[in-house]
Parts: structure tokens; C-alpha cells; sequence
């Protein structure tokens, strides 16, 4: 039996004629160099080049739906265990139970005054802690901080509860402007791996046209706040199928109740301070809040582990290198932009809206009228609602840019005044559907609003330098509209209501008035982005300008120039065609590495 011959020849051994093969190539140490380490002969660079950028797309697409599926979890943990751990701590006979004279509704009260105060100084510090983390790393810290106030309720005392709330507010704009600023660079990188063609014939210092990475944009932003109205949903779990066994029904919560919806004042007036029948087991609430710990671990592994730089590196140096007292300016600098003047009642009414749906409609009319087992089922058809009507903001690749949003505002404005005339009998199940109509449509209001704005500043500002400024001053505007609400929360219903549409009112007004200066040509005044200043020991960082010459001989040449310094806006002279003689060239000039070189590029680019 013949053995059979190797499937690749073995270098240096003799073939069948000898020492050359079939072709008269000598083999052996006499072989050509080319036929060791020559290019593959069937190597096709463009299906090659093709593939590539396949992949990379495939990876922005990855980073989209990890990030959104991150939020969703992220919200929903945080949203189920407050609202399940307010439910019992309600309770007078929980309370007296399991802690005594501990306190519990003074804790209680310290941390939602955590939550939703410490916000308010987060424009001071999250766009200093955007760029020095980076985009992803301030996700992933951020998330960090949602599953450590999760785990502080295994021990629920004062010195747990309260630090993890104020922590947990520090954390909450953070996080959700890095999450808009990282949709929005996803969108333009796709942008970027879609059209790589035409970026090489314009050149890697040429930006795409504006506007170019819009449509992905509102793709993008309509997965995102898909998945992340879902969290809604998902809070919900824990009451379905853990804590709504052990409550009342509605003809004992609601015995004292009178007033229902636009009659009522604050918040479950006349409420039943007992709406347990039973104390759950301590074991069953270890359970439930594993379950949640466990799912805030995964969202911080997501983010971890799938999410990738929203940056390249050299653009990462570049954000920081602008000088932290100009980072912290800037979102102060911002406010001479008129188009952020016009959306800041829209900024507000987009966080008054939220809350009212959580506690004006699923409280002052749903649990008030139809008791505390609905409430779950009310926030569902909410989240389901807003979920659904999230891939309603691809109508702005048809329809004109305003129709979306001021579609969600003039529905949220008839909603407003239907319930403005309404007041539901308590302990009066008939209207129910109602009630579910009325969360879902509020639902669709809601994501026409979040996906419409959230589009918006992706367009309008579209240089990578700014993007976290904007969203940092948008959700701040949302934080402080929230903390209004929870100021207000004892007013009655009637003036909830006024302040909503005056909000509504005047922030399409306002939008529509910026929509129509933006149509006459009126040119926003935006703040100068400082250059980056490097100042690297080691190794070098790699621009267009010469970074690579020392300090020695930075300062050579400037006493060789006449000592007159180059203002900062003052234009730069054309370099003469040609190099100098005894001198290298620098910039887009110098020698490309040999990396570089088997790559076919001029310069470092993202690999």
C-alpha cells in the first residue's frame, strides 16, 4: 500500500525530479525568496477589504444591542426593586415586624431625597468624568453603581440605604449621556464602515457631508429605546409573580378613598397604611433581590465584555487633552448655542412626562381607582406601548425631521386634557380599559419624544468633540424636571396637569420656532473647541503636526522663527513643496512604518 504524499510539499526536501519540481523552480536552499514569502497567489485585496469592513460593521451592530440590552436591565433592576422594596416598606405592619423602631419611612424619605437631589450638581462633574474614563468605561462604572445600591438591600439599614442612594444619583446622568453619546458614535463609525470607499478617495482628514450618518442614526436610536422601554416590563416581574400573592385586594386598600384622578390631591390620598395580607419570608426576599443582583451583574458583563470603544485611542487623547478646566467650561459655553436655548422645555417636559406616567397615571388614576394588584399591569401596557411605538421614529427617514416629535407632543397634549376632565370612581373596575388605553398612547407619546430628541442632537451636533456636552446638558435639564416633580408631589392632581401642558406647550412652540430660524439660515453660535495640547513622556503621539521633535528642538524653532509665537487662530503658512535639505519630513510626509506599509496606509488608523 502506496503512502499517500503530503498535502503541502515539505521545504527543502527533493521532489519527484530532484531538487526542482514540476514548474523547473530550483527547491532547496537555492529557492527564490519570493516563493517563501511572496504574496498569496489567489489574494484578492478588494473581496478582502470587503470583508473586513463587513466585520466591522457586524460589530457596531453587536455594540448597539449590547448597550441597549445593558440599559434595559440595568433600568429595569433599579426600577423593580425600588418600587417592590417602597411597597413593603408602606406597609405599618412590615415595618413594625421586621425593624422595629428603626425608622424605616425616615430612611426611606433620605434616600429618594438621594436619588433625586444629587443630580442636580451633576453638570458640574460628568463631562469631566466622561473624558476621563472614556465613553465605555463610564457606562460600565455607572452600571457598577446601579448593582451596588441592589445589593445594599440584603441589609437594609440607614448606612446602607442612604450612601447607595446618593452614589446611585451621582450616576444616573453619567450614564445616560455616555449611553446617548455612544448610539450617536456608533451611528457615525457605521456610517464610516458603510462608505469606506469614499472616505479613501476624499481623504482621512476629510469629514463625511453633514447629515450623512442620520438614517443610521434614527435606526439606532429606535433599537435603543425599543429594548430600554422594555425595562418597564421587566421591573414588573417582581410584582407579578412575587409580591402581588401577598397583597389585598382593592375593597380593602381603597376603603378610605374618595377622590380618584384629576380630584385627587397628592399622592394615594386616604390610602390603606396595610396592604399585606401576608409578610413574605425573609428567604423569598433573598431570593428575588439574587435574581435582580444577578441580572445587574449581567448588564455590567455586557457592557464589559461586548461593548466596544466609542473612541479611537488617539481620539480619546485628543477629548482629554483640551485641558479639564476647558471641559468643565464647556457645557457652560454651550448655552450661547440657540438651538439648546429652544430645547430646554423640551428637555423638561421629557422628564415630567416620564414621572407622570410612572406616578400620575399608574397611581393618581390607575392604582387609585382599580388597587394596588393593577399596578403592575398598568406599567406593562406603558412599557409595551412605548417599546412598539420606539420604531415609529424611523419616520423621520421619510417624513420631515419636526413631524415625529411634535406627532408625540400633540398626542401627549390630548391625552393631557382628556385626563384633565376625568376622575375615575374608586373601587370601579369598568373603566379599566381605559386606564390601559390611556398608558399605552402614553407609551407612544413617550417614544416619539425620547427617540425624537434624542435624534435631533445626534444631528445637530455632529463633531465627536462636543457630543457628550449636549447629552450631559440634556439629560441634566431631564434630572432637574424630576427633581421639581418630586418636589411637587403633594400637589393636587389639577395643578400637575396645568404645569404639564404649559410645559408642552411651550416647548413645541419653542422647537418649532428653532425649526423655523434654522430654515431662514440663522447661524448658531457655537464655542470654540480648544486644540489638544500634548504633553506625553514615553511614547509618542502620532499627528498631522511633528510630535515626535523634542522640546529642544520645539524651542529651536521657535527662536529660529523671530520669537513671534503662532496665535492660536492665526492660519498656518504652507510648508514649501519638496523637503528641506538634512531634514526628514514630518506629518503627512514622514515615512510610513513598516506596519504601516504591509497595511498600505499613510498613518495610524483604527485597526
Amino acid at each position: 500500500m502506496e503512502a499517500e504524499p503530503p498535502l503541502y510539499p515539505v521545504a527543502g526536501a527533493a521532489g519527484p525530479q530532484g531538487d526542482e519540481d514540476r514548474l523547473g523552480v530550483p527547491d532547496g536552499p537555492e529557492a527564490p525568496l519570493d516563493e517563501l514569502v511572496g504574496a498569496y497567489p489567489n489574494y484578492n485585496e478588494e473581496e478582502e477589504e470587503r470583508r473586513y469592513y463587513r466585520r466591522k460593521r457586524l460589530g457596531v451592530l453587536k455594540n448597539v444591542l449590547a448597550a441597549s440590552v445593558g440599559g434595559m436591565l440595568t433600568y429595569g433592576v433599579y426600577l423593580g426593586l425600588l418600587q417592590m422594596q417602597l411597597i413593603l416598606h408602606y406597609d405599618e405592619t412590615y415595618r413594625e415586624v421586621k425593624y422595629g423602631n428603626m425608622g424605616l419611612p425616615d430612611i426611606d424619605s433620605k434616600m429618594l431625597m438621594g436619588i433625586n437631589v444629587t443630580p442636580i450638581a451633576a453638570l458640574l462633574y460628568t463631562p469631566v468624568l466622561i473624558r476621563f474614563f472614556g465613553t465605555k468605561w463610564m457606562m460600565f462604572l455607572a452600571v457598577g453603581i446601579y448593582a451596588l445600591f441592589v445589593s445594599t438591600n440584603y441589609w437594609e439599614r440607614y448606612y446602607t440605604l442612604v450612601p447607595s442612594a446618593v452614589a446611585l444619583g451621582m450616576a444616573i446622568v453619567p450614564l445616560w449621556a455616555s449611553m446617548g453619546n455612544y448610539i450617536t458614535r456608533m451611528a457615525q463609525k457605521y456610517y464610516e464602515y458603510s462608505h469606506y470607499k469614499e472616505q479613501d478617495e476624499q481623504g482621512p482628514q476629510k469629514r463625511p457631508p453633514r447629515g450623512s450618518h442620520a438614517p443610521y442614526l434614527l435606526v439606532f436610536q429606535a433599537i435603543f429605546y425599543s429594548f430600554f422601554h422594555l425595562s418597564f416590563a421587566c421591573a414588573q416581574l417582581p410584582m407579578v409573580y412575587f409580591l402581588n400573592h401577598y397583597l389585598y385586594d382593592l375593597n380593602h386598600t381603597l376603603y378610605n378613598v374618595q377622590n380618584c384622578g384629576t380630584n385627587s390631591q397628592g399622592i394615594l390620598s386616604g390610602f390603606n397604611k396595610t396592604v399585606l395580607r401576608t409578610l413574605p419570608r425573609s428567604r423569598n426576599l433573598i431570593v428575588v433581590e439574587s435574581v435582580l443582583m444577578a441580572m445587574a451583574f449581567l448588564a455590567m458583563l455586557l457592557v464589559l465584555g461586548l461593548c466596544g470603544a466609542a473612541y479611537r485611542p488617539t481620539e480619546e487623547i485628543d477629548l482629554r487633552s483640551v485641558g479639564w478646566g476647558n471641559i468643565f467650561q464647556l457645557p457652560f459655553k454651550h448655552v450661547r448655542d440657540f438651538r439648546l436655548r429652544h430645547l430646554v422645555p423640551f428637555f423638561i417636559y421629557s422628564g415630567f412626562e416620564v414621572l407622570f406616567a410612572c406616578t400620575g397615571i399608574a397611581l393618581g388614576y390607575g392604582v387609585c381607582s382599580v388597587g394596588l394588584e393593577r399596578l403592575a399591569y398598568l406599567l406593562v401596557a406603558y412599557s409595551l406601548g412605548a417599546s412598539a411605538s420606539s420604531v415609529l421614529g424611523l419616520l423621520g427617514l421619510w417624513l420631515p425631521r419636526p413631524v415625529p416629535l411634535v406627532a408625540g407632543a400633540g398626542l401627549h397634549l390630548l391625552l393631557t386634557l382628556i385626563l384633565f376632565f376625568w376622575a375615575p370612581a374608586p373601587r370601579v373596575l369598568q373603566h379599566i380599559w381605559i386606564l390601559y388605553a390611556a398608558a399605552a398612547l402614553w407609551g407612544v407619546g413617550s417614544a416619539l419624544n425620547k427617540t425624537g430628541l434624542s435624534t435631533l442632537l445626534g444631528i445637530l451636533y455632529e463633531d465627536k468633540e462636543r457630543q457628550d456636552f449636549i447629552f450631559t446638558i440634556y439629560h441634566w435639564w431631564q434630572a432637574v424636571a424630576i427633581f421639581t416633580v418630586y418636589l411637587g408631589s403633594s400637589l393636587p392632581m389639577k395643578a400637575k396637569l396645568a404645569v404639564l401642558l404649559v410645559t408642552l406647550a411651550v416647548a413645541a412652540a419653542s422647537y418649532l420656532w428653532m425649526e423655523q430660524k434654522l430654515r431662514r439660515g440663522v447661524v448658531p453660535r457655537q464655542p470654540r473647541i480648544p486644540r489638544p495640547q500634548h504633553k506625553v513622556r514615553g511614547y509618542r503621539y502620532l499627528e498631522e503636526d511633528n510630535s515626535d521633535e523634542s522640546d529642544a528642538e520645539d524651542e529651536r524653532g521657535a527662536g529660529a522663527g523671530g520669537g513671534g509665537g503662532r496665535g492660536d487662530g492665526a492660519e498656518e503658512e504652507a510648508p514649501p513643496a519638496g523637503p528641506r535639505p538634512g531634514h526628514e519630513p514630518t506629518g503627512l510626509c514622514r515615512r510610513p512604518c513598516p506596519f504601516e506599509q504591509a497595511q498600505g496606509g499613510d498613518g495610524p488608523e483604527e485597526q
